[in-house]
């Protein structure tokens, strides 16, 4: 059992099982006694339901998924190379789609159901998968534990289409205006214009980075909600496992209590057994030298008996 292995697994299994199966892991890595190895597995958390319905599709819709992922390269290509995207994005569309509909039906038929909020988080991560060459690889590896996006710099208007170059055919009416009265350079009656469209681009530049700002700022707001989502998620266990251990505690003072009392209750048996024996043995000794004068008086008077026996039989003769 190597990391990626072992982060692979335990993100494939469902929300509820996560921390039984990454006990088992922890333990199984100790048991081949590779301690790196569990403080790693053990640091791993528990996904959100929007990550665990990406990893879901990188399990049972891995070719829709890869197919999304390599239109995500060819827009990211075209992007480098100012290209045209032709109809990468409607293909992205779909795929995005489609996915969206295969997480909601593959989440269902697991019995955790996602909802709104977590169906756009599964749709942001896709997006920024097709962005983010580094979320690509988080995405396809299948061991995401929160959802992702893309804060990141993109140009106005990706990843659509651009007009490929092609110069843009002004109405007459615009020619007209430009060229001024009688035959006036457009250089200098087309100044205004030229400043307006200046203008137009730095207000668009302005937009775009405030825009840029309120993304990075949405997306830190959704990072530090699912650091505490993770926080709960992990507060809660460790409560699941202090209570257990309480539970097993309580039953291990429950059974000394009992083999404590059992104890008493012996060792009060024997001391009454002692006594027994100890007032068994003073009435012993009391009864010993009356026991003894009865013997010796006994001695006397066969002694006796027997001289006057002798003595008779000698008259007799």
């Amino acid at each position: 059992m190597d990391f990626s292995n072992a982060a692979r697994e335990l993100y494939g299994v469902e929300p509820g099982e996560f921390v039984a199966a990454r006990t088992r892991l922890v333990r199984r890595a100790k048991d081949e006694g590779d301690a790196a190895l569990a403080r790693r597995i053990g640091g791993l958390r528990r996904p959100t339901t929007s990550a665990w319905a990406v990893n879901l599709l990188a399990r049972s819709a891995a070719d829709d998924l890869g197919r999304l992922l390599d239109v995500g390269d060819g827009l990211r290509a075209a992007w480098s190379s100012g290209g045209g995207l032709g109809d990468l994005e409607q293909r992205r569309a779909r795929l995005v789609g489609g996915l969206l509909r295969a997480a909601e039906s593959l989440a269902a038929d697991a019995g955790h159901p996602v909802r709104d909020q977590a169906l756009r988080e599964v749709e942001d991560t896709l997006q920024a998968a097709t962005v983010d060459a580094g979320i690509a690889a988080e995405v396809r590896a299948g061991t995401l534990a929160r959802p992702r996006s893309h804060t990141g710099f993109v140009p106005a208007g990706f990843p659509m289409a651009p007009d490929a170059g092609k110069p843009r055919a002004e109405p007459a009416k615009k020619e007209k205006e430009r060229k001024g009265p009688k035959g006036a350079p457009a250089e200098k009656t087309g100044e205004p214009e030229r400043r307006g469209r200046r203008d137009k681009g730095r207000a668009r530049e302005r937009a775009g980075a405030r825009a840029d700002t309120l993304r990075e700022r949405a997306a830190e707001a959704e990072r530090e909600l699912a650091g505490r989502r993770e926080a709960a998620a992990d507060a809660r266990d460790a409560a699941e496992r202090a209570s257990a251990e309480v539970g097993r505690l309580r039953r291990a003072l429950e059974r000394a209590v009992a083999d404590r009392d059992a104890a008493v209750r012996k060792a009060e048996r024997a001391e009454q057994a002692r006594d027994r024996a100890a007032e068994a043995a003073r009435r012993a000794r009391r009864k010993a030298p009356d026991a003894r004068a009865a013997d010796g008086n006994a001695d006397g008077d066969a002694d006796e008996e027997a001289d006057g026996n002798a003595g008779r039989d000698a008259h007799g003769r």
